[in-house]
This record gives structure tokens, sequence and C-alpha cells, in this order.
């Protein structure tokens, strides 16, 4: 009931992450979290793929007219995922591997899963 109180595109932003949670699942991975804050900004799915870690951004354009929603993960898009990442790991220490992985997800509803999208440099 309260989330039709929500604005238009922060449903659709919901929208988008059950989607993609769902697909990810289906696939093999497992939720650890989701909508993981820090003042640097947030992580929309936190989830294991085997022995893996992965950091999840999940991005939803109605449409291209100014970029994709792959396109709208941008390097400072990124800085940011991994400075929250980065947060996380000191709360939460690991010892395996981390991946980002974006699911991006347009109009149409075509979704594109790309793993290991981008890197932490350094």
């Amino acid at each position: 009931m309260l989330d039709r109180l929500k604005p238009l595109h922060l449903r659709r932003g919901v929208q988008a992450e059950n989607r993609a949670e769902k697909f990810l699942a289906g696939k093999g991975l497992t939720t650890i979290a989701r909508n993981y804050r820090c003042k640097s900004g947030e992580i929309d799915l936190i989830m294991e793929d085997g022995a893996t870690l992965v950091m999840v951004e999940v991005r939803y354009r109605k449409n291209a007219a100014f970029g994709s929603a792959l396109e709208s993960v941008t390097p400072r898009k990124q800085a940011r995922i991994i400075a929250v990442a980065s947060h996380y790991l000191v709360k939460h220490p690991i010892d395996r591997p981390v991946r980002f992985d974006v699911v991006a997800i347009s109009g149409d509803n075509t979704l594109n899963w790309v793993q290991n999208a981008f890197q932490t440099t350094g």
C-alpha cells in the first residue's frame, strides 16, 4: 500500500531490482543483502555465486534517448559502487573473490546481465 505513495521512478527501480534478483537466483546466485547503504552510496544487490561475492548494480532505462541502461554505469558510478563495496568488506571481512556485475533492463523489458562488468583499480 505504501509503495503507491512512492514516485513512479522509485517504484520502477524496485521492480527492476526484484526482476534482477529473481533472474540471478534462477542462475544459481544467492542473495546476501539488498540495498546496502553507506555514506558513499548504495549497492542494489549483494549475492553469492559459488565462492564469489557479487556486487550487483541494477539499472533500468525506459528508453535509450540519453543512453542505454548499461551505458549509465559511468566511471563515476563505478567508483561509488566500489567505495560502497569497500565499506561493506570492512564491516563484513571475507576471504574470497569479489566481482562487480551489472543487470541492465530496458523499457522493452530486455535484460542484459554483464558479469565482471568492471574492476577495482590498484
